[in-house]
């Protein structure tokens, strides 16, 4: 039997179909499912990006009708695919939904399943287009950030990380968005989200929290990357308190070279590169010259000379009732969590 929409599966609600815990499949293109998903679900889609092109280009040039017969013409021949695919994700048969808006998509597909054996199908009212809006909704809830910042080479995700090991609640922004920041961020990282996706993955976290309790956040600009920091959770991070950790400059230096001096002169070269503009040409120059020597802690010293100088203006617009600056020797991330998690200016 081809797929036909012949009855309504029945549908819950975006909320209704997280708190499930059921799989989730996205029967999206490839594309719409790279932009932007639910955390975790698992993409089967109906159409690839081509024939959902093809399929679009026939609705408009000659009807609905016609753009839907060819779309069985794609779908037909995936059927028992879409059957397999389904039962290793699914053995139990629970299983929910969505496409973009709810519509024919989701709700053809969900009918193959529920009678081919599949006992529980759910689809999403509204799709992925209503988990936007949930999403974006949400984001806009208070955190209780506990806003951690300082000069580039503190250690400061190494500090996050060794307070989550400690017991406390963090939010890792640079581990979802895959880069660290600075102009040296991307080199080892995985591919970039987009932003879109970042945000998805961000209230996927924060929802894991518990919210009566405090929050670590690392200290970030508006981008980190790429990726754009919602505007509504970067304004709660401006408007916390900010514990501002400030290592002497060769320490710093010393950890960067830790960090990168074995990924390769090629990378480094690149992102030396793209602090022309901020280093000048004589300044870029002489970093690269540094560089082919191998003189890797001189390299960090002179592109610190630039982020310190962009951490301070940011510092220096701050109130002193706003941030506390503490004072620290070493970036040892075991030490300073430890010294922080003493600390009961921010409680």
């Amino acid at each position: 039997m081809g797929l036909r929409q012949q009855s309504v599966v029945a549908s819950i609600n975006i909320a209704e179909a997280i708190a499930l815990g059921w799989p989730i499949v996205d029967v999206r293109s490839p594309k719409e499912f790279n932009q932007g998903h639910i955390p975790n679900a698992i993409n089967i889609s109906l159409f690839s990006d081509n024939e959902r092109a093809q399929v679009g280009t026939i609705y408009k040039q000659q009807s609905k009708e016609a753009a839907i017969e060819l779309g069985y013409t794609f779908v037909n021949p995936k059927l028992e695919n879409f059957i397999s695919q389904a039962q290793q994700l699914a053995p139990n048969k629970q299983i929910i939904i969505h496409c973009w808006r709810g519509g024919m998509r989701s709700q053809s597909f969900a009918q193959h399943l529920s009678e081919n054996g599949f006992s529980n199908v759910k689809v999403v009212s509204g799709g992925y287009k209503a988990y936007r809006n949930y999403v974006l909704q949400n984001l806009a809830n208070p955190v209780p950030i506990k806003l951690l910042g300082g000069y580039t080479g503190s250690g400061k995700t190494y500090i996050l990380q060794e307070l989550e090991k400690r017991g406390h609640q963090i939010l890792d922004l640079e581990g979802l968005a895959h880069h660290k920041g600075s102009a040296f961020g991307g080199i080892g990282q995985a591919e970039q989200p987009t932003s879109e996706q970042f945000e998805n993955f961000l209230l996927g976290e924060i929802q894991n929290l518990d919210l009566s309790k405090p929050v670590w956040v690392e200290d970030e600009s508006y981008s980190i990357g790429s990726v754009n920091v919602p505007k509504q959770f970067h304004q709660q991070m401006r408007n916390a308190k900010l514990i501002f950790i400030d290592i002497p400059k060769e320490e710093r230096a010393k950890h960067l070279v830790e960090e990168y001096a074995n990924v390769g002169d090629n990378q480094l070269a690149e992102s030396i590169l793209k602090l022309s503009k901020r280093l000048g040409g004589v300044g870029v120059k002489t970093a690269l010259d540094l560089l082919k020597q191998h003189n890797y802690f001189e390299v960090a010293l002179l592109s610190l000379q630039y982020y310190d100088k962009l951490y301070t203006k940011g510092k220096n617009r701050r109130s002193n009732e706003d941030m506390t600056v503490l004072q620290l020797t070493t970036t040892n991330h075991h030490e300073n969590a430890l010294t922080l998690e003493k600390l009961k200016t921010h409680e």
